[in-house]
């Protein structure tokens, strides 16, 4: 047993071998898909009877029933495809639901008693036997085999009777697929009991498809194509030699390349120069490129000399049979479509311009916008005057500083974004009642709780202003900056009580600038602090109120933030 097994699985091995090696791309998916799942079902045949374990066999039988779930529904879909017949989107959709529904079952084999009521395993005699008790999804697992089955013997004989161009050959093969599957349930339900033989039934399968695939290479009209195109006049061509010979052109050629008439068959191209700097620059090009190019060719039109006549160039290699004997070069007139292609070019073109032109200006309003919302609320504020400013200044500085760190590696663009998000991160007083804004002195308890709502709320104003724009990232590290500004290190800040990474980096950064403002600005219920008191301040909240690994960027830049309020003094 064990040798008939793994007789199928190198069997279905080579054959798919044989399928890779004559491959070609206009072959149907479906017969491609059989030839991958044929030797891995026949490896799953051979290891179910040569593991150890009773787990290993329960699990190769389960990918046993792969075959007959999904291979006869790729099955009948090659065969819909071939005989040319449209299958509708949601009936294929279906089909394959119901299929994957009929496989999850399977997985229930040994768990549940959905597929089978029963599985008995056991090794006599150094082989496994398995006796299995089916259930009644077992029985629906073979109503829709032979449904596939069925629907695939009317696509065949509905073709066979009424359409004409698909070829018979390949018809009369298609039985065979659907025949050995067909005979493989019946001989192992009624006859062999205790050998399985789909393996050898899809080896049988394979050797069908190979017959129908090389039957359908003889089908390929492609060659006849171009030499109807050739004969008809529409496109020139031109034939040479590897060795750069003339082989010969059409009439439409030599209409577009006059100097083609004055060769001779077999003259070199090199010797006339004119022809040689037009034709062997096509040749270069599609020997570096190793394909076929695609070149344009130029010249006046003949009918008017102040126009342009422009050629599409296409280089193959020139067959005799399979080998190759030269090149072939393509012209077709191509001249309204690259006229209209520069056209469309250069309104393109015009059109980024205009947009990019268009969006600066909206972005620059917008952020006018923003930063005149900034500077109404902080007017509003009598404890914070200049500080929207100043605290865009101080994180610009701190930023600069940062950028300095290679190991950091800040994008330009956190950067620039986080240096125009910073006056931002207070609008949220502006939803915040004057009575408690403009409060000269320090907040009640319950005045203050409204004060820290103005966090979450600036976080919305962001929101709503840059919902539209395009730019994404900095419209969430905008929002961030407004929502996070507040929160503390150690998760005792507000309003969500983030701690540590928690809390984006980005109000990390601008926590640090919100605070040494205000530790060196007056207030209305202070006075400004020394730099050195704001900066022993400063330092020993790192690590509770601040993220400490900006304590060595926030270090680095103090000298350059008391410079700075120095001078704006």
């Amino acid at each position: 047993m064990h040798v008939f097994y793994l007789s199928t699985f190198i069997a279905a091995v080579i054959l798919s071998i044989i399928y890779v090696l004559i491959w070609q791309r206009r072959f149907d998916i479906t017969i491609t898909f059989c030839f991958f799942m044929v030797p891995f079902l026949n490896l799953a045949y051979y290891l179910m009877y040569t593991v150890n374990t009773v787990d290993t066999v329960v699990f190769a039988l389960k990918i046993t029933y792969l075959g007959g779930v999904y291979l006869i529904w790729f099955l009948m879909l090659c065969v819909f495809n071939l005989c040319k017949i449209q299958l509708h989107p949601k009936l294929r959709l279906a089909t394959f639901v119901l299929n994957t529904l009929t496989y999850l079952s399977v997985l229930t084999i040994g768990i549940y008693p959905i597929f089978y009521k029963g599985l008995h395993i056991s090794k006599q005699n150094g082989e496994w036997q398995i006796v299995k008790e089916y259930a009644f999804m077992h029985t629906i697992f073979y109503g829709v085999i032979f449904a596939e089955m069925i629907a695939s013997l009317a696509a065949l004989i509905y073709s066979r009777i009424k359409k004409h161009d698909v070829s018979r050959a390949v018809l009369n093969l298609l039985f065979g697929p659907i025949f050995t599957c067909f005979a493989g349930y019946i001989l192992n339900h009624y006859i062999f009991r205790r050998i399985d033989v789909m393996p050898l039934m899809y080896v049988l399968a394979e050797l069908v498809y190979l017959l129908i695939v090389r039957r359908m290479m003889l089908y390929e009209l492609s060659d006849t194509v171009i030499e109807t195109m050739v004969q008809s006049g529409t496109r020139g061509f031109i034939n040479l030699g590897f060795d750069n010979s003339y082989l010969g052109s059409n009439e439409t050629a030599k209409r577009i390349i006059p100097g083609l008439r004055e060769l001779a068959v077999d003259d070199r191209i090199k010797e006339n120069e004119p022809l040689g700097q037009t034709l062997l620059p096509w040749i270069r090009s599609f020997k570096i490129d190793g394909r076929e190019g695609k070149l344009l060719y130029t010249r006046s039109d003949p009918a008017d000399e102040n126009e342009e006549v422009i050629y599409n160039v296409s280089v193959h290699y020139l067959y005799d049979g399979t080998e190759r004997r030269g090149y072939q070069i393509f012209l077709a007139d191509d001249t309204q479509n690259q006229k209209y292609i520069r056209l469309i070019d250069q309104y393109n073109a015009e059109l980024e311009e205009e947009v990019a032109a268009k969006t600066a200006r909206i972005t620059d309003i917008q952020n006018k916008m923003v930063l005149g919302m900034a500077m109404m609320v902080e007017s509003r504020d009598n404890s914070t005057g200049g500080h929207i400013r100043r605290t865009s200044d101080v994180v610009k500085i701190l930023v600069e500083e940062m950028k300095k760190d290679r190991e950091l590696d800040l994008s330009p663009k956190f950067c620039e974004d986080l240096i125009k998000a910073a006056p931002m991160h207070d609008l949220g007083k502006i939803a915040v009642d004057d009575s408690i804004l403009r409060k000269p002195g320090l907040y009640f308890p319950e005045e203050y709780e409204i004060m820290k709502t103005h966090a979450e709320k600036g976080a919305g104003i962001v929101r709503e202003i840059l919902k539209d724009t395009d730019d994404e990232e900095f419209s969430r590290l905008a929002e961030n900056v407004a929502h996070y500004h507040h929160e503390r290190w150690d998760g005792k800040g507000y309003p969500m009580g983030l701690k540590g990474e928690e809390i984006p980096y980005e109000a990390r950064i601008m926590s640090i600038a919100d605070v040494y403002d205000a530790l060196v600005s007056k207030r209305v219920y202070k006075e400004k602090l020394s730099f050195e008191e704001a900066d022993r301040i400063i330092k020993g909240n790192m690590g509770t109120q601040f993220d400490p690994g900006l304590y060595r960027y926030y270090e680095a830049a103090r000298p350059l933030l008391e410079d700075y309020y120095r001078d704006i003094k």
